[in-house]
C-alpha cells in the first residue's frame, strides 16, 4: 500500500479539503447508501458532516451505544447533531459488547474483542439492514502510525495491517480523514459548521472507556470509571489541556475507612498537554487542583481508597494505560 501524505494544519485549506473529500464520497458511493457510527468525538464528527455533505439521506448514521461510553453520551450527541439537520439512530448493543469483553484482561485482546464485535457482530447486521456497501470512518495519521509502529493496535485500522475490510466484513471503508492529525481535523470539523463543543472536544478512544479499566472491564467497573470521568470533567473544565482522564487500576490496594482496613480501588489521573498526541507531557495541574480531585474521587467513587497522578511523558509512556 503506498505511503500516505501527510496535511499538516499549517498546510491545511479547509475549505478546498472539504470540497474535494465530500466531492470523492459522492463519487465513490454514487447511487448507493454509506452507513457509519457517530461516537462524538471530533473525527467521526467531522466525517459524519464530510458524509451528510455528500450524500444526505443516503448516509444513515448510527450512535452505538456499547455500555463503555461517558454519563449520558449517545442522548447528548444525538441531540446535537439533530440540531445540525443530521438524524442519529441510537443503537443500544450494550449486552453484546459486554459478553465479548467477559474474563478479558489482556489490553490488545480487549481491543480486538470491541473491534470484531463492532465490525462483524454489531455493524455487519446494520449494514445488512441498511444495504450499504460502504462504511464511512474517521481514521487519522496518528492511528494508522501506532497501530504500524506496534505502539497500540487501534480498532479502526485494518488495511494497513494487510486485512481487507471487504473480505472480513463484506462492506468497503472510506476514510476521509487519513491524511490529518487532530490539529487539523479540528480545523475540518470547525469548517464544516459543528459547534465549538465539538471540534475542540477531548479525544476519546475507540475503545472508550474499557481503555481505562486495567484488567476486566465489566459493567460495575465501567460504572466507577464513568463516575470518575464525570468528576474529573467537572473539576477541570476550566483546564486547557490536550486530555485527560480516570484510570482503574486492577490490584486492590490498602486503606482505611471508618478506623478499618480496606482493600479498595485505585483511580489513577492524567492530564497531558500536546499538539497532536504523538508527544505529550503532563499538565502541571496546581496541588490543591490535584488534591480537590483526591478528596471528591475518595468520597464519591465506591470503593476508591487511592488516587495517584501519571507524571511520565509520551514517549515512553502512552496518552491511554492500554
Amino acid at each position: 500500500m503506498p505511503q500516505l501524505k501527510e496535511i499538516t494544519a499549517s498546510q491545511l485549506d479547509t475549505k478546498e479539503f472539504v470540497k474535494e473529500k465530500v466531492a470523492e464520497i459522492s463519487e465513490t458511493v454514487g447511487s448507493g447508501v454509506a452507513i457509519n457510527a457517530l461516537s462524538g468525538g471530533v473525527d467521526s464528527s467531522a466525517v459524519t458532516m464530510l458524509g451528510a455533505k455528500a450524500l444526505g439521506n443516503r448516509l444513515k448514521t448510527y450512535f452505538i451505544d456499547n455500555g463503555i461510553m461517558r454519563e449520558g453520551e449517545p442522548q447528548k450527541v444525538a441531540a446535537i447533531f439533530k440540531q445540525l439537520g443530521v438524524n442519529v439512530e441510537i443503537f443500544d448493543a450494550q449486552e453484546e459488547f459486554f459478553a465479548a469483553l467477559k474474563g478479558i484482561t489482556d489490553p490488545e485482546e480487549k481491543r480486538e474483542a470491541i473491534t470484531q464485535t463492532f465490525y462483524k457482530k454489531v455493524f455487519g447486521s446494520l449494514v445488512k439492514k441498511s444495504g450499504a456497501k460502504y462504511l464511512l470512518q474517521g481514521t487519522i495519521l496518528t492511528d494508522i502510525d501506532e497501530t504500524v509502529a506496534g505502539i497500540k493496535r487501534q480498532h479502526n485500522v485494518f488495511e494497513q495491517l494487510g486485512i481487507d475490510p471487504q473480505e472480513a466484513f463484506g462492506y468497503k471503508i472510506i476514510e476521509p480523514l487519513v491524511q490529518l492529525r487532530k490539529d487539523g481535523v479540528r480545523k475540518v470539523a470547525e469548517a464544516l459548521g459543528l459547534p465549538l463543543s465539538m471540534y475542540n472536544r477531548m479525544p476519546v478512544p475507540g475503545p472508550a472507556l474499557s481503555a481505562r479499566v486495567i484488567g476486566e472491564a465489566t459493567k460495575e467497573r465501567i460504572a466507577l470509571v464513568r463516575k470518575a470521568t464525570s468528576i474529573l470533567e467537572e473539576e477541570l473544565a476550566a483546564v486547557k489541556a490536550f486530555q485527560y482522564m480516570a484510570i482503574l487500576h486492577s490490584d486492590r490496594v490498602t486503606g482505611i475507612r471508618d478506623n478499618k482496613r480496606e482493600f479498595g480501588q485505585q483511580i489513577e489521573i492524567r492530564c497531558w498537554d500536546s499538539i497532536d498526541a504523538r508527544q505529550a507531557r503532563p499538565t502541571q495541574l496546581p496541588f490543591n487542583t490535584l488534591e480537590k480531585l483526591s478528596n471528591r474521587l475518595v468520597r464519591e467513587v465506591p470503593g476508591v481508597v487511592s488516587v495517584t497522578y501519571n507524571i511520565a511523558t509520551k514517549p515512553p509512556s502512552t496518552m491511554e494505560a492500554i
